[in-house]
């Protein structure tokens, strides 16, 4: 069951990237959540203005990072958060990468303590998601939290998603690229994928649905970047944008890459509308 009626489409963008005029017209659009990525610190800075020019839009941290964020202080913003804007903002925390993160230890214990953290600071269960790609992390969002965030995963990874959280909230993240010129377009789609080929997290994630050492070896093969940074016309995109919610996800976070990013999400709203 998705989290407080959360509706089909948002929008993923890092934490600083959208202002309040912007998420103003995103709502109108029809869009229904802005997801905060780039770990946003324990302040949660930008939430409450974005909440404040909207009505319904809720917004999600996707993902608060566990070894830069005690759990103490960011469970002091939710409440702060929660207090002003009942059941319209989502915790998402997840253990980030161990390229990325020199305390990384033991990363499925770090978050369970974590959780236990934000349950003794007054945190809902029901207010809070997981970044989540293996099985073992996706049972315990299942279990622990309101569902799964994954992030840079295929259709076929939302559907094996879906048999392990049963009804909990599953948001699929899906970049994209409105141009249906297609190398132009994976040009663009490699510049964002590219940060993600050294974090074995993702590649052995990759792996587990078909890719090769030869699709995952920098700059990433033309099948690696066509399913992780879909491309081609408005309604090619919203087709493959639907595949998500056809292999079981509640919710799709678009990230649109390139220059233009609210003219994407102005062209592809009426199409997404369309399937709500």
């Amino acid at each position: 069951m998705a989290f407080n009626g959360l509706g089909r489409f948002g929008v993923w963008r890092f934490y600083r990237g959208f202002t309040p005029e912007e998420a103003a017209e995103l709502e109108k659009l029809g869009y229904s959540a802005l997801w905060l990525g780039g770990s946003p610190p324990a302040d949660l800075p930008v939430v409450e203005s974005l909440l404040e020019a909207t009505d319904t839009l809720q917004v999600g941290t996707s993902i608060v990072n566990i070894w830069t964020v005690p759990a103490k202080d960011v469970a002091e913003s939710f409440h702060r958060i929660e207090q002003r804007f009942p059941g319209r903002f989502l915790l998402g925390v997840g253990v980030g990468h161990p390229e990325a993160n020199a305390p990384y230890r033991k990363p499925y214990d770090a978050l369970v303590e974590y959780l236990d953290e934000l349950d003794a600071a007054g945190v809902p269960k029901n207010s809070r998601a997981l970044a989540a790609l293996g099985p073992r992390v996706l049972e315990l969002s299942r279990d622990r939290s309101a569902g799964a965030l994954p992030y840079l995963a295929p259709p076929e990874h939302t559907a094996k998603a879906r048999e392990v959280v049963g009804s909990a909230l599953l948001v699929a993240e899906q970049k994209l690229v409105l141009d249906n010129d297609p190398e132009r377009a994976r040009e663009v789609g490699r510049q964002a994928v590219h940060m993600y080929l050294g974090l074995r997290n993702y590649l052995n994630n990759l792996r587990r649905f078909g890719f090769t050492e030869e699709d995952l070896a920098e700059p990433g093969s033309d099948r690696l970047i066509d399913t992780l940074a879909v491309h081609g016309t408005p309604e090619q995109i919203a087709a493959r944008l639907i595949a998500h919610l056809d292999a079981g996800a509640d919710h799709i976070a678009l990230q649109p890459l390139g220059d233009d990013y609210l003219g994407a999400l102005r062209t592809l709203a009426p199409l997404l509308t369309k399937t709500s």
